[in-house]
């Protein structure tokens, strides 16, 4: 299993639109996705398998994808 994927994708474009649209609270951003991926954990399903080096590299997908949809938010609101 590689470290990025096509769900990393899926990761960075759902975390973008969450900071450039929902959300700007870091903390909460942080209890949301390190959450999910503590849950995952104990998902019975297939997608949820997942090395703990994709685990972490989904985490810094999420970050950058959150900071870039706050960047676009802050940047459209001056």
């Amino acid at each position: 299993m590689t470290l990025l994927n096509l769900w990393s994708l899926g990761h960075f474009v759902q975390w973008a639109g969450v900071g450039r649209f929902l959300l700007s609270n870091w903390y909460v951003f942080f209890a949301l996705s390190v959450g999910w991926e503590l849950l995952e954990l104990y998902l019975p399903f297939e997608f949820a398998k997942e090395t703990w080096g994709n685990k972490i590299s989904d985490i810094v997908v999420n970050i950058v994808g959150f900071w870039l949809g706050n960047r676009v938010r802050i940047n459209l609101e001056k």
